[in-house]
């Protein structure tokens, strides 16, 4: 594949602010926000953005008083069974969103992309959060170069054309205008991540945007910001109304490791886009139906 540039490029927050400055103050327009975080089950999260004390089954209950969408990890390690599926649909609040990562067999096996068996399967299970199913996450290696393009166009087009799909690139060979052509044929976003493997760009393929906030592993405590990031949040939230226009949803996700506490970022965001997310009350009750068992437990 050869080298060529292209105007979707766009450099890593450098000299952002005459182009954005025109945008401030916010006006609340275009595409829908939803900002959460990359799974909930988090026992460093309990007495600091859960309940003290509060059950590891109720977390998903709680969590959804303040977000309205997460991504689930833990798809990408098993296929949850169908009772697991379905009672984080019941657990979850009218309106709120899932994502999912595709299970690793499929992207990181030398020939997971011809697993069109447990891709289907896959979809299908995730199918039964209904409407509560957003977009569906392929995450590829470093490892993954762009001489597999023609599989995983094949791949894309082979999966159910009414659910969303989101791909994310970590190695920057993938920056090219081949890779923007087939997502957009496919109706694909660009997964856009902030992470130590990920290339800094952001183009849009699609009708939707996709965002991940990853960080280093250097963190291993949750409970707490540990790296100031306010000023880069700030240049996201102004990126995401630079675009907001054009499209119909924004999702966007924090890992705990992008500054120590996933909540806290996600909820920087928010507030810096003029978005809700209302601290949950320490004395809540926990929330009625909640299944017993958490979110990395649910797999057997």
């Amino acid at each position: 594949m050869k080298e060529e540039s292209g105007d979707w490029r766009e450099e890593s927050f450098v000299d952002e602010e005459a182009a954005l400055a025109p945008l401030r103050p916010r006006r609340a327009r275009g595409a829908r926000v939803l900002v959460g975080t990359s799974g909930w089950s988090y026992k460093d999260w309990d007495g600091v953005f859960y309940p003290s004390g509060a059950k590891a089954a109720d977390y998903l209950g709680h969590y959804g008083r303040v977000f309205r969408t997460v991504e689930i990890d833990a798809t990408f390690y098993a296929m949850p069974r169908a009772q697991v599926v379905e009672n984080w649909a019941r657990r979850a609040p009218e309106g709120f969103v899932f994502s999912a990562k595709f299970p690793r067999e499929l992207t990181h096996e030398a020939r997971g992309l011809e697993r069109l068996d447990l891709a289907h399967a896959f979809v299908e299970r995730m199918g039964l959060l209904g409407e509560k199913r957003g977009p569906l996450l392929l995450q590829f290696p470093p490892g993954f170069l762009p001489d597999r393009l023609g599989a995983l166009d094949r791949f894309l087009e082979a999966l159910p054309a009414e659910v969303r799909y989101a791909v994310e690139f970590r190695h920057p060979a993938w920056q090219h205008e081949e890779t923007l052509a087939m997502l957009g044929a496919r109706r694909a976003a660009w997964a856009a991540g902030v992470g130590p493997l990920n290339p800094p760009v952001r183009p849009l393929t699609t009708d939707f945007a996709y965002l991940r906030w990853i960080g280093d592993r250097s963190i291993e405590v949750f409970d707490r910001t540990q790296v100031e990031r306010g000023e880069e949040i700030r240049r996201w939230a102004e990126w995401i109304e630079s675009v907001r226009d054009r499209l119909l949803e924004v999702y966007g996700y924090f890992n705990n490791h992008f500054a120590g506490h996933g909540p806290a970022s996600a909820r920087a965001l928010l507030a810096a886009l003029g978005e809700p997310a209302p601290l949950p009350p320490a004395d809540e009750e926990p929330p009625p139906g909640a299944d017993e068992r958490a979110q990395g437990e649910l797999f057997g």
